[in-house]
């Protein structure tokens, strides 16, 4: 089953709104097993959406429009569909009931714009919205639908959810499909590619689906069955090759983040944490704390951005910063030491760099960073050398920080 997905909304195509609808409804779609061929957005204007109706891939069999269905008069997609296949608008007696209903259990008056939204084209199916006013609609013309739902996303996942999805699979008889992704962090793309080579050939002539979807410091890989759920077992055992081929990268499954496998990590070892900054200006610490439960093991941070509080707050000495610099391997490693002892915990993260775009030398460019590791007794640094972009480089660090922290404590 192919599907298009049409936005509609000025905000959209301004930047002003992000069209996280698109992105849900593909998810949403791809799981009951449709594909998703097409995702585009135009204004709110008439012709702009007849044209995009219009120009449809012949081989689509469903259009979802999102957008334009409120109660102000810049929503004109239901007046457009009653245009477009030939039809007007009539009061629904029950979509005016769910309005008033909603409107009374919130004690607020309702407006004749408000009862206009149960007007609603003859002929078409509705789909009842439980979280708002603007009901959603189903077309159906020469053996394609086309379904309306309102823009604001609680409202457009619920009615997708509860009423569309359930259509969809009835209508079309579809079997979903079945993905699985792992997380790995550390690896570019391309060389992550070239190392699992064998390993990918194998996938594909199994017949299976693979997509590499990098991010900044991340590359998730996501196998795809085109049967369903009675390959996951098969798929696993793909990922678990992975995982003892690549341990130093591959972190987690899913939805899986750093800082909540870390943060699960560091419970079942019984281990507490804390960190010591300085180029990720506090960044390393406010991942750790995005756990509900962090207070469990995270204690505390020392942000030494100055060379002189690396000095007073970390003890850090003034011969290593002298000698060395303080984006150095033996700083990075005080901090460390150092800031457990300050801060009373098992483990202690440290971070020295230059995250630029100014500051750089020949001897130290924009990008290098120092990170530290104290943990078990030991005191370690890595040395990493990311790009000129600011924003990237304090992420970049944070993540490979807090990667390395997974990776020792896996070995304890």
């Amino acid at each position: 089953m192919n599907i298009e997905i049409l936005a509609i909304g000025d905000e959209l195509l301004i930047g002003q709104t992000i069209n996280t609808n698109a992105s849900w409804l593909g998810q949403e779609l791809s799981r009951i097993g449709a594909r998703v061929t097409r995702s585009i957005v135009v204004a709110d204007d008439k012709a702009r959406i007849i044209e995009a109706l219009d120009q449809c891939y012949p081989e689509t069999n469903c259009v979802i429009i999102t957008g334009g269905l409120g109660p102000t008069k810049d929503d004109i997609t239901k007046h457009t569909l009653c245009e477009y296949f030939h039809t007007t608008l009539e009061i629904h007696a029950p979509t005016l009931q769910k309005i008033e209903d909603y409107f009374a259990s919130r004690n607020r008056p309702m407006l004749e714009t408000n009862i206009q939204q149960a007007a609603l084209p003859v002929g078409c199916e509705i789909l009842s919205n439980n979280y708002g006013t603007a009901a959603g609609m189903i077309f159906e013309k020469d053996g394609r639908f086309y379904v309306s739902l309102p823009g604001v996303p609680y409202e457009m996942k619920g009615i997708v959810t509860e009423e569309l999805l359930p259509r969809l699979v009835q209508r079309f008889q579809l079997k979903a499909m079945y993905h699985y992704t792992v997380q790995t962090q550390g690896i570019g793309e391309s060389f992550l590619a070239e190392q699992i080579s064998d390993w990918e050939d194998r996938i594909r002539e199994r017949g299976f689906g693979l997509a590499y979807l990098p991010s900044p410091g991340i590359v998730k890989l996501r196998i795809t069955s085109f049967e369903g759920k009675e390959d996951q077992g098969e798929i696993m055992a793909f990922f678990k090759e992975l995982e003892k081929r690549l341990p130093e990268a591959v972190y987690g499954y899913e939805n899986d983040s750093l800082p909540l496998v870390i943060g699960k990590q560091l419970k079942q070892q019984n281990k507490t944490i804390g960190t010591v900054e300085s180029c990720t200006s506090g960044l390393l610490a406010q991942h750790i704390t995005s756990i509900s439960g962090a207070s469990d093991y995270y204690f505390g941070s020392l942000l030494t951005y100055t060379t002189d509080l690396k000095h007073r707050l970390c003890d850090v000495s003034i011969d290593a910063i002298l000698r060395e610099g303080v984006v150095s391997e033996k700083v990075a490693m005080e901090m460390a030491e150092n800031g457990a002892k300050k801060l009373g915990v098992d483990v202690c993260i440290s971070t020295t760099g230059i995250a630029g775009p100014t500051g750089g030398t020949e001897s130290h460019p924009v990008g290098l960073i120092w990170i530290g590791l104290s943990m078990a007794g030991k005191t370690s640094a890595k040395k990493f050398q990311f790009g000129d972009n600011r924003e990237r480089n304090i992420q970049m660090a944070v993540l490979s920080a807090l990667n390395w922290l997974r990776f020792e404590l896996t070995k304890l």
